[in-house]
């Protein structure tokens, strides 16, 4: 008789757990009958369209490229220390030898004397060592000592030698970074670049002055490995040469004095420079060489479709869904408005020209006429 209130209690207990669970399935239940919504599509995108033609290629193609000095060096200082003065400016024409930035001498004096100092003690001990060493070399003619004593006295005194050597070399080192606290030109130029004003620190291969040759001039161009085999540009060959910003310099030339003997694996081009005659022409300028070949089929798309993207160059194309897609190219030779494209494109796909950045796979393609 006195379980069944017991037994009525721990039901009423229970009843709000299991209604709890109840709710908390159903919840679980429904949740797991919803579908998960439709994947966002990506933002239109609207552009000019054109055509990835097959085309012949005239026989003249121009070669882009910068000009550089002859010879050029990023001129340092191999002591740490501050920076006292620099004489030169910008544009300055130097002597080879000319002091372009001086440091302040000091710290290296103190190595120096450091050195020297260390020199002193060494031969103080080579000294010792030497006589130790005829001191046991009579004992033992006396048979006064052992043949393991003279031999230790003379390692020691073959020790102190090398230590004297090794103590020269120190001394010699500190003497010449001692005396580079004036950096000169290495050659005769003119200074391109002043890194540097007093206060400045000074370290080992941190550049202070860029310094350029002040004449001789070239011209360094890529040439594609389609063009390098067709027109068979080697060293020797001149080619005409034009400098973009200075149309009044006319009859410009440009000799091939260096190419490199391979394609970069990347941009599947060769290096070359041209060595420019027939003009005065500042570093850092760009200029044309136009290469004289026979005409071929090649595959040209216009300029404005190509997008530079991490270190590659992509264009975009609309598939016959209009559809955006993207696609890695390696282009050739510039001819006019167009480039070459050497693989990628075969000819026939339409490319949109003039995005301002790399759309998302799929996007719809709004064509727009101007």
């Amino acid at each position: 008789m006195e379980m069944t209130p017991v037994v009525k209690t721990k039901a009423l207990a229970l009843a709000p757990l299991a209604a709890l669970s109840a709710a908390l399935l159903l919840t679980a239940c429904g949740g797991s009958q919803k579908k998960a919504g439709p994947a966002e599509a990506p933002a239109p995108v609207s552009a000019e369209a054109a055509r990835a033609e097959l085309a012949e290629t005239p026989g003249r193609v121009e070669l882009y490229g910068t000009v550089e000095a002859d010879q050029s060096a990023a001129v340092s200082s191999r002591v740490m220390a501050s920076v006292v003065s620099v004489p030169v400016r910008e544009g300055d024409l130097v002597a080879a030898g000319q002091v372009l930035v001086e440091i302040d001498p000091q710290t290296a004096k103190g190595q120096e004397a450091q050195a020297r100092g260390a020199l002193a003690q060494a031969k103080a001990a080579l000294s010792l060592a030497e006589r130790n060493h005829q001191r046991f070399q009579e004992l033992r003619k006396k048979n006064a000592c052992s043949e393991l004593e003279l031999d230790m006295a003379r390692m020691q005194y073959e020790q102190a030698k090398g230590a004297v050597e090794q103590a020269q070399g120190a001394v010699e080192a500190a003497s010449s970074v001692a005396r580079e606290s004036r950096v000169a030109a290495p050659f005769a130029g003119r200074v391109a670049r002043k890194m540097v004003d007093p206060g400045d620190l000074a370290a080992p291969g941190r550049p202070l002055v860029m310094l350029e040759s002040a004449s001789g001039r070239r011209l360094a161009v890529s040439v594609p490995e389609s063009l390098a085999a067709s027109s068979g540009l080697s060293v020797g060959r001149t080619l005409p040469v034009t400098i973009d910003s200075r149309p009044d310099l006319t009859g410009l030339t440009g000799k091939v004095v260096e190419m490199s003997p391979g394609a970069d694996p990347a941009s599947h081009t060769f290096a070359a420079k041209l060595e420019i005659s027939g003009g005065a022409v500042r570093t850092g300028f760009t200029g044309r060489a136009v290469l004289e070949t026979k005409p071929r089929k090649a595959v040209l798309v216009p300029k404005a479709a190509v997008l530079p993207q991490g270190g590659i160059q992509l264009v975009v194309l609309r598939d016959e869904q209009g559809k955006a897609r993207s696609r890695a190219v390696t282009l050739g030779a510039s001819v006019g408005d167009k480039v070459e494209v050497l693989s990628g494109l075969s000819g026939g796909e339409t490319v949109l020209v003039g995005l301002g950045a790399v759309p998302r796979d799929g996007a719809e393609v709004r064509e727009v006429t101007r």
